[in-house]
């Protein structure tokens, strides 16, 4: 049985490092989740008087340490002063020393964002005209390299071992509770634990390396540990280990006291385990959801309780599914899984499945955002492979479906003839052990050594007739062991190399049983196509998690597109600002629900005297938001004027205008937009831009 089932299991996990190598090759530093989509100074810039302060704004909220922005000179020397702050919403600024010299500066970042995942990134301005400068600008290595690959790999890891420790042990109590004492299937669940909780500690110390300086010798540095330990990642991982304590003593009850309860008594045990379980096995669940993309962006609070059914859905249909292969494969021939057990398995399956398309469709519009994304961006695109896989999955879990009916049909023959068989062999067993047992009690001192070699003699036929008799048809062998059984038991009894020959003569035995029990097993046709089906959907599902721990480390398509959406409004604003108008663009985040988006600015002729204004306020997505007030002031600090007040009015959805804005001296000035979303959520974001 072993030589027939290793080549299936070596050429699934060849599969799976072959995904998971080509997956994590091509998940490097653009894997990120929170964008820049502005700055103060912008990027390329030159601006005729030195800044006071360098902004940046992103796309979410951002965790940041004392490294985390820098401004360098153009020999490299930093010129910021102490630690970055948030200023509002999703903006952060750092102080720079007064009076800048002219040259090329520049401004170099790294931080984490919301959902666990470290960005980085550089770009230069210049003050008075641009100039050389010995640092490089191109975007720093922050999660990637060798310690970004084993971050992933344990991402990895962490997954497929909730999966199958979860989906085992569901497999167990709502299928088919006898295999709680199958061996293979206490394994694979045990596996599933210890993959998990060995992850979940890799994941803990890789943790800071990854999010800083990205160094192998760093992984063990304890100041980074505590660190750690302190973000909200950090929380969520050793409250997973909190939570694998609980499970493990599910594991210890499930294939404990649980197995050994008869079929009555384990009703109300089960019960309590599911419940149990359920409890332990959703807060595993939630340690992804209250860390990740579900934490941040739009709708968090829909967005985390959907990601726990998401995850328990997969868990319950891709574990429940390694559970019914493993079954197949190597439970015992006198306890093979039922017909009853892969039909309620297959009713739950297809339960998760529609759990699943119905989560996923919110998930996929929460983090997309509009149909162009699917194909315009990387996560897009990966996400059209999944569901590409999945659909195949369901495909082949549909002609299973259709093996498993047949099985209904044809089930109770094939596995009533064991029972009956190994009933009358064992039956004949007991009689020869009794019959040889007399014989030996009866038998004299004297005799002793001719009852030993008769016995030696006796089991070496036996045996040999018994492996021939394997070979050639499986019934024939049940008369041979009674024999050998009664000589062995008798020499053993009595000489002192009867224990050896009786161990050899059990093992050669025991072989036979094997090979009979195989031969019975394969001798179905309708459970020999099931087994093949259910290998080619756990070949899928291999791939399918690659893809999906993919998707965890890619950026979402509304990041990316706002991101797009950013630098274009950049470079028009550069544009505009050379023709002689002005052209801002800020994020805001008010801070309540749907309280985030971008205000677009246009002063034009943006010179001194009257000038015309527009204010344009949209989604995050690009679509007009109207909000229920905006408000705009001209400060300049310089001259100690303003703030001005201007209050546009409201032209149409999103949009806002004023005339005959009057900008008495040319200078540096602040811009400030106030925008209300609802009666108590407001923020103010500002930029400085030079007019006249």
């Amino acid at each position: 049985m072993t030589t027939t089932i290793t080549p299936r299991v070596r050429n699934l996990v060849l599969l799976l490092l072959a995904v998971t190598g080509m997956l994590f090759a091509g998940a490097g530093t653009a894997s990120a989740h929170a964008a820049l989509t502005g700055s103060d100074p912008t990027s390329g810039v030159v601006v005729d008087k030195a800044p006071t302060q360098i902004s940046l704004t992103f796309s979410e909220k951002v965790s940041t340490n004392n490294d985390s922005l820098r401004v360098l000179d153009p020999k490299g020397k930093r010129v910021d002063v102490g630690k970055p702050s948030n200023i509002s919403g999703t903006t952060y600024a750092i102080q720079v020393r007064s009076g800048l010299s002219d040259g090329t500066y520049t401004v170099a970042w790294q931080v984490v964002s919301a959902d666990s995942h470290p960005v980085a990134g550089a770009f230069t301005f210049s003050v008075g005209a641009p100039s050389k400068t010995t640092v490089s600008v191109s975007d720093q290595d922050v999660g990637g390299g060798l310690v970004g690959g084993l971050y992933g790999f344990g991402r990895y890891m962490s997954y497929a071992g909730f999966i199958v420790m979860v989906g085992g042990a569901a497999f167990i109590l709502a299928c088919w509770q006898r295999g709680a004492g199958v061996r293979a299937l206490q394994r694979l669940v045990v596996s599933g634990w210890v993959a998990l909780t060995a992850a979940t500690l890799w994941l803990l110390l890789l943790r800071g390396s990854y999010t800083t300086t990205g160094k192998l010798g760093d992984i063990f540095d304890l100041n980074l540990v505590g660190q750690v330990l302190q973000t909200k990642t950090g929380a969520a991982l050793v409250s997973r280990l909190l939570l694998l304590a609980a499970a493990a003593l599910f594991i210890a009850v499930l294939f404990g006291a649980y197995d050994k309860r008869e079929e009555e008594e384990k009703r109300d045990l089960t019960f309590g385990l599911a419940i149990g379980g359920g409890v332990v096995a959703a807060g595993l669940a939630a340690s992804w959801a209250l860390a990740e993309h579900a934490s941040t962006g739009l709708q968090p609070g829909i967005a985390m309780p959907v990601d726990v059914v998401h995850l328990l859905a997969v868990a319950t249909w891709l574990g429940g599914l390694s559970a019914l292969l493993v079954s197949l494969y190597r439970a015992p021939a006198d306890n093979q899984v039922g017909r009853a057990a892969v039909q309620n398995f297959s009713r739950i399956a297809f339960g998760s499945v529609l759990a699943l398309v119905a989560t996923g469709i919110y998930q996929s519009w929460r983090q997309l955002g509009s149909w162009s994304a699917f194909t315009d961006t990387g996560y897009g695109q990966l996400l059209l492979v999944k569901i590409g896989l999945v659909a195949l999955l369901v495909g082949i879990a549909s002609i299973s479906r259709r093996w498993t009916a047949r099985l209904a049909d044809t089930g109770e023959t094939a596995t009533a003839a064991e029972p009956t068989e190994n009933t009358v062999e064992g039956r004949a067993k007991e009689k020869a052990h009794a019959s040889a047992s007399s014989k030996t009690a009866d038998s004299s001192a004297p005799s002793a050594e001719v009852s030993s070699s008769s016995a030696t003699t006796s089991s070496e036929a036996g045996a040999s007739s018994a492996t021939a008799s394997a070979e050639d048809d499986s019934d024939v062998t049940a008369p041979s062991s009674p024999s050998a059984s009664a000589s062995s038991k008798g020499g053993d009894s009595e000489a002192p190399g009867g224990s050896k020959r009786a161990a050899q003569l059990a093992r050669q035995q025991a072989a036979v049983d094997s090979t009979r029990q195989k031969r019975l097993r394969d001798a179905d046709p309708i459970r020999f196509g099931l087994r093949r089906s259910v290998l080619a959907e756990a070949a899928v599902a291999v791939v399918v998690l690659a893809v999906t721990t993919a998707l965890t480390t890619t950026e979402p398509g509304r990041t990316e597109e706002d991101a797009k959406a950013a630098k274009a409004s950049s470079s028009s604003a550069s544009s505009s600002s050379s023709a002689g108008a002005l052209t801002l663009d800020m994020s805001f985040d008010t801070g309540g629900t749907d309280g985030k988006g971008v205000i677009r600015l246009d002063l034009d002729p943006a010179r001194v005297g009257g000038n015309e204004m527009h204010v344009y306020v949209q989604r995050p997505n690009g679509r007009a938001f109207d909000v229920p007030e905006v408000k705009v002031a001209f400060t300049l600090a310089a001259k100690k004027i303003g703030p001005l007040p201007v209050t546009p009015d409201h032209i149409t959805t999103g949009h806002w205008a004023a005339t005959g804005i009057q900008i008495p001296m040319a200078g540096d000035w602040k811009i400030s937009v106030t925008v209300r979303t609802s009666d108590i959520d407001q923020t103010t974001v500002d930029k400085n831009a030079q007019i006249g």
